[in-house]
């Protein structure tokens, strides 16, 4: 498995290089990112990848000096279920 970014996209790949899962986002101003969608493909469900992809964003806002609003529903749950992205959840 592989994750790489793309503009506003951290895209999942499987080992055969095909796109399995993506989790975007929408910036708002210089210093905000919005979570708004995050998806894994079903046959792939189960294995936390769509939460890698959250990951992925928290430590992206992180190296960036951004704060996250999480619209999407499982990005909501991901920062509701982990305190250690506090800091950079927007409140």
């Amino acid at each position: 498995m592989d994750i790489k970014e793309e503009k506003n996209r951290f895209v999942l790949y499987n080992d055969d290089n095909q796109e399995i899962g993506e989790m975007t986002w929408s910036d708002a101003g210089e210093k905000m990112m919005i979570i708004d969608h995050t998806f894994v493909d079903p046959s792939y469900r189960g294995q936390k990848l769509a939460a890698k992809l959250v990951y992925q964003g928290v430590e992206k806002a992180r190296r960036e000096g951004k704060k996250i609003i999480p619209l999407c529903p499982f990005a909501k749950k991901e920062f509701a279920e982990k305190p250690e992205y506090d800091d950079v959840l927007r409140k």
